[in-house]
């Protein structure tokens, strides 16, 4: 049996899940969040506690089973607790502003760069260089904080660029003179 698929999800309190068939609906203090999984799959609810089971042994169901239970158990934690990913720009002149519900970077490119934020994701900047990615959607932040990092990501050679904090970024030795 799948490791991941057969630990139970533990509800909070102040969290609200409801099933209408494959469609699973999760509303706590922080927003409300709906998927739609696979069919086979069933949920058993017992007061704070819903455990996943599959149909049977095959390989296609177990792989759907560890997964739908952690897209769960995500749902669950992101509309109580909420994700965050942190993002430092590194590099002389490199700042980040918001402009309303815009992301402006100056990263060393001819331009500004401009990015739209949706409504589950809010971003805060911390002294120009510190970015953080906040929503109840642990795809939509990790998307958005992967969409940053892509304007610039760190270079080997001086280590400028945006990256995660506390990415490890390995230094290469530059060129060296005959």
């Amino acid at each position: 049996m799948s490791r991941v698929g057969k630990k139970i999800i533990e509800i909070p309190s102040g969290v609200e899940v409801k099933f209408d068939g494959s469609t699973v609906t999760v509303k706590g203090p922080k927003g409300e969040l709906t998927k739609t999984f696979n069919e086979e799959m069933t949920f058993k609810q017992e007061e704070n506690t819903i455990e996943i089971e599959r149909p049977s042994e095959s390989k296609e169901h177990r792989t759907i089973h560890g997964t739908t239970r952690a897209l769960l158990q995500n749902m669950i934690t992101g509309v109580s607790t909420g994700f965050e990913r942190s993002l430092e720009l590194i590099g002389v002149g490199y700042r980040a502003q918001m402009q309303g519900q815009t992301l402006v970077l100056n990263v060393g490119l001819s331009h500004p760069v401009e990015i739209e934020t949706s409504e589950y994701i809010t971003i805060t900047v911390d002294k120009n260089t510190n970015v953080k990615v906040e929503g109840i959607s642990k795809e939509e932040v990790g998307a958005v904080a992967s969409k940053i990092r892509s304007i610039r990501p760190p270079e080997p050679y001086k280590g400028k660029g945006i990256r995660y904090v506390g990415e490890y970024v390995r230094r290469k030795e530059g060129k060296t003179g005959k």
